[in-house]
């Protein structure tokens, strides 16, 4: 199993949602957040500059998926969240070790 982190654009995320539900992924958790990374697309040339003003407004997505899921879900995200600009955002897969369902106990994939 992996986590699949991704910092996308708010107003791909409905795009995105309903691209991972078509291949089955409904299960996730959205967070909204605020950052830049090294592709702002600010022109300053004052380091740290970009930091003085507001940090944009990103969401958070975040999916446990199969192994072999994996590719074709960051595959669908790309699609669906990319737009060509600089600030699209970015897609972390960690390990996940194990996954319980807190109702029953049940643990491993079968609970995604």
């Amino acid at each position: 199993m992996k986590k699949i982190e991704c910092i996308i654009r708010p107003m791909r995320l409905d795009a995105v949602k309903t691209a991972l539900a078509e291949l089955g992924i409904t299960g996730m958790t959205v967070t909204d957040v605020r950052g830049i990374g090294t592709g702002d697309g600010s022109s300053s040339a004052v380091p740290g500059a970009a930091y003085a003003g507001v940090l944009p407004p990103k969401i958070k997505i975040e999916i446990v998926a199969a192994n072999e899921d994996v590719d074709e879900v960051i595959e669908t995200i790309l699609l669906h969240a990319r737009t060509g600009s600089p600030g699209d955002g970015k897609i972390f897969v960690l390990p996940a070790g194990n996954a319980v369902r807190i109702r029953t106990g049940d643990a491993g994939e079968g609970v995604l």
